[in-house]
């Protein structure tokens, strides 16, 4: 009999029992979540000292992931396994030593840049994408070394390309959609999947409404004929889930994910404060991580093609990427 797990590659909630709880409502395995955007090493290790005291507060509920095995675990005991991810490679700061201290303290993946241009890469939002840095480089080849995932759901597609190509293992897009289907900066080009899918890479489709066609209108047919579209284009083995789920966080975080301490310019080009859109009626919590199966079951995806996209492509991924070679 098949085990179906159910991985989500990218949240940022503002983390409780009750979302903890709704994890387990939605059958949730795994769920990778966001520990730093703008933050330094001793930030990032304070946040960390915030996640062991919710593993200490909801035992039943979740656990520390660090391999593909704690993903089992933790289905077998009715958990939800929890894996540490970098959106920005600011913990490192300008020392590649960190990548390993790093990965020892739990972090399992690393977005070479955030939206800005970071001593590793170009971000999307740069005028001017000039690739991978020398650092960025040798940051890379530690990656691969001590076995943390590079992601670049965040960086151009120069940037992005070139981490494909010079990654000698397989890389993550962990949030984003197809550019072909919905033109957001945000989303990825036909030609970044196609690298990404030839060279073993893993891509999680988002249901964060600015990476959605129509935005928080999209229909849930909508989306899963994207998912539908992708996968006759590139194969069924490199996709899975990043929902970029952000519930509960109250507005002003949207400042610090967009603009840190980097920025004293207005918020945005019409002087508004930037807010967290509303998320589409099909998926609004944990809760609902039925609905997206029944619509990839309503556009022809068989029981074993549903599984492999709501999680086993991602632990089979997991089980082949965490840890050294």
């Amino acid at each position: 009999m098949m085990t179906h797990y159910l991985i989500d590659n990218l949240q940022y909630c503002n983390w409780s029992k009750k979302i903890f709880s709704q994890l387990r409502e939605g059958g949730v395995d795994a769920v990778h979540v966001t520990v730093a955007y703008h933050e330094g090493f001793r930030e990032m290790v304070s946040n960390l000292e915030t996640w062991n005291q919710l593993f200490d507060q909801n035992p039943s509920l979740i656990q520390r992931g660090l391999s593909g095995h704690d993903v089992r675990r933790a289905h077998e005991q009715g958990k939800t396994a929890v894996f540490f991810g970098l959106q920005n490679p600011s913990p490192i700061e300008d020392d590649i030593g960190l990548v390993e201290i790093c990965y020892q303290l739990g972090i399992r993946f690393m977005q070479l840049s955030y939206n800005n241009q970071s001593l590793l890469a170009a971000g999307v939002y740069e005028t001017d994408d000039t690739g991978l840095t020398r650092f960025g480089r040798q940051v890379v080849t530690e990656m691969n070394r001590v076995g943390m995932v590079i992601d670049m759901s965040h960086s151009g597609e120069r940037s992005t390309l070139e981490a494909i190509n010079f990654s000698t293992r397989p890389i993550a897009i962990t949030h984003a959609n197809p550019y072909w289907w919905h033109s957001s900066v945000r989303n990825k080009s036909d030609d970044v999947l196609k690298e990404l899918s030839l060279s073993g890479g893993m891509f999680g489709f988002s249901m964060y409404p600015h990476h959605l066609q129509d935005g928080s209108d999209c229909s849930l047919s909508q989306f899963c004929q994207m998912i539908a579209e992708a996968v006759s284009r590139y194969g069924i083995y490199h996709f899975g889930f990043g929902s970029d789920l952000c519930q509960d966080q109250p507005d002003e975080v949207v400042e610090w994910m967009r603009f840190g301490r980097w920025s004293k310019m207005p918020r945005n080009d019409s002087g508004e404060t930037p807010m967290f859109p509303s998320g589409p009626p099909w998926f609004q919590d944990n809760r609902n991580w039925k609905n997206i199966r029944k619509g990839l079951e309503d556009v022809g995806f068989c029981e074993e093609e549903v599984s492999q996209l709501m999680g086993g492509n991602w632990l089979s991924f997991y089980e082949q990427s965490f840890g050294p070679m």
